[in-house]
């Protein structure tokens, strides 16, 4: 790959990635513009917590990125376009939970939400003990893990469902820019921190992290959109 156009490509898949839903979020159907505030404030919360994960595990070597395929410039030891992903790619995830939402799919799970989201919980849950010396399985598989039992046994979510349809969905356009990510690698992992298991490239533990961070997003995004003096 050219030198030049190289250390752009992390850059360019955070803008491929978020270029399609941002110009849609003007349908009028699903009119995702007017839900930007909500949107952004769950975006920028969830993403204090990734970020500074993020960084512990760069620091000390459980992943890490390729200087040919950034531009070098760096915040708490993460490349910008590291920092860019957990603006973009949310929000074409979000884009994606919202058309489901608003194109019926809000309705398909009702009746299997809580089974099926407290089987997952309690797998990822068994996952994360069995790795407990994985430190990204340990944190990804956990933390979605817990999420997932919140969700379905705590708080009753009504929206679970609709989220599980959507993450779904996520997994395709997942695959192709994660992909990339990994096959190059323009991300690299250290495999004695997670499963050891790939998708193709992709650690199998990526899934249940972009679980993790969607679904914590979504907690708080449908919080703020259910009270009025937020949601202004």
């Amino acid at each position: 790959m050219d030198k030049y156009f190289g250390h752009y490509l992390y850059l360019f898949l955070n803008f491929a990635s978020v270029l399609f839903p941002f110009f849609l979020s003007f349908d009028k159907k699903v009119a995702f513009y007017k839900k930007w505030r909500p949107l952004f404030i769950s975006i920028l919360i969830v993403a204090i917590f990734f970020i500074i994960w993020d960084a512990i595990f760069t620091f000390n070597g459980v992943w890490g990125f390729n200087s040919e395929y950034i531009l070098g410039i760096k915040l708490f030891g993460l490349p910008l376009e590291e920092l860019l992903f957990f603006i973009t790619v949310p929000y074409s995830c979000m884009f994606i939970y919202e058309c489901t939402k608003s194109y019926g799919g809000i309705n398909l799970l009702n009746s299997s939400q809580k089974t099926i989201g407290g089987i997952l919980g309690i797998t990822f849950l068994i996952i994360s003990v069995f790795y407990f010396n994985h430190y990204y399985t340990l944190v990804a598989f956990g933390l979605s893990g817990i999420l997932l039992i919140l969700h379905a046994f705590i708080w009753k979510s009504s929206y679970l469902g609709t989220f599980l349809i959507s993450f779904l969905i996520c997994l395709i356009p997942f695959w192709i820019i994660n992909g990339i990510l990994t096959v190059l690698p323009v991300v690299w992992y250290n495999d004695l921190e997670n499963l050891g298991i790939r998708l193709g490239s992709i650690p199998a533990d990526d899934i249940s992290y972009n679980l993790a961070m969607l679904l914590g997003i979504v907690t708080i995004y449908e919080r703020i959109l259910k009270n009025p003096i937020m949601n202004k």
